[in-house]
């Protein structure tokens, strides 16, 4: 199952959800890839030992045709990782939109399907929508939009909602997409406000898990962690282990304990 995570607005917990809830699916004896789509790296990063050099990036895949499986990296305590690079900036002008280049990710997880079925995929897009991201979404099986609880949010959500109802009909078929809640402060009337409105506008879309404003879930990726590494007690851990759990429910994530070895 691929999770592509993404949203045109900066700051609502893209690379946060990617990192702590491939950080839950690994606790749950599943190991996941997770791909950095973003040329800005943030999650590579959080690594702390990803390669530096562009052919040892998944800018690899799309310049040198180097193949995923070549480029993934271990993380301990997360999964797997194919880095990002600042050279996927350039992806868009290099490659153009055509068919062939938007439609290169879902191939090239499709050929490592073949030796990995059952493997969860997540992938963390670039916040803007051009060839990377439509890469991704073409690709997914889900789409994943942190909403972080602010009024300002509420108007990225409609314009991803535009974004998507364009694109449905070259996909022809409808792009399932489930908005979480991040950086929740029930203490804050807004927090609800926010969520009574997405509620509204999109009912089943939108999941009943949110993740808290905590402190774990902030300081973690500074210090090269996941929320569970940080304070495996933390609201922040609960809540991830909570998202995991919720899209296992609803059959938008499958996993199946890895064998050894």
């Amino acid at each position: 199952m691929r999770i592509a995570i993404f949203n045109q607005k900066g700051g609502v917990g893209k690379t946060t959800t990617a990192l702590n809830l491939g950080a839950a699916i690994n606790r749950a004896g599943t190991i996941p890839l997770l791909l950095d789509l973003d040329p800005q790296g943030h999650l590579s990063s959080i690594h702390g030992d990803a390669p530096l050099a562009s052919s040892r990036s998944l800018f690899a895949f799309y310049q040198d045709l180097h193949s995923l499986h070549e480029l993934e990296i271990s993380w301990e305590h997360i999964g797997q990782l194919i880095p990002a690079h600042q050279q996927l900036i350039k992806v868009d002008s290099i490659f153009g939109k055509g068919p062939a280049i938007l439609n290169k990710l879902r191939l090239g997880l499709d050929a490592q399907e073949t030796t990995h079925p059952n493997r969860p995929c997540l992938i963390d897009c670039c916040p803007y929508i051009g060839v990377l991201a439509l890469n991704a979404i073409f690709a997914c099986d889900r789409l994943l939009i942190p909403i972080s609880t602010d009024y300002l949010s509420l108007q990225a959500a409609e314009q991803i909602t535009r974004t998507l109802e364009v694109l449905e009909p070259v996909l022809k078929r409808r792009i399932e997409r489930r908005y979480l809640l991040t950086r929740f402060d029930r203490r804050r009337r807004m927090s609800d406000d926010v969520r009574h409105k997405l509620r509204e506008r999109y009912g089943d879309d939108v999941l009943e898990t949110v993740i808290s404003e905590n402190v774990s879930v902030a300081e973690s990726p500074s210090l090269n962690r996941d929320v569970f590494r940080q304070n495996a007690s933390s609201p922040g851990a609960h809540d991830y282990k909570k998202l995991m759990q919720e899209l296992l429910d609803r059959g938008d994530l499958k996993i199946l304990p890895t064998p050894p070895g």
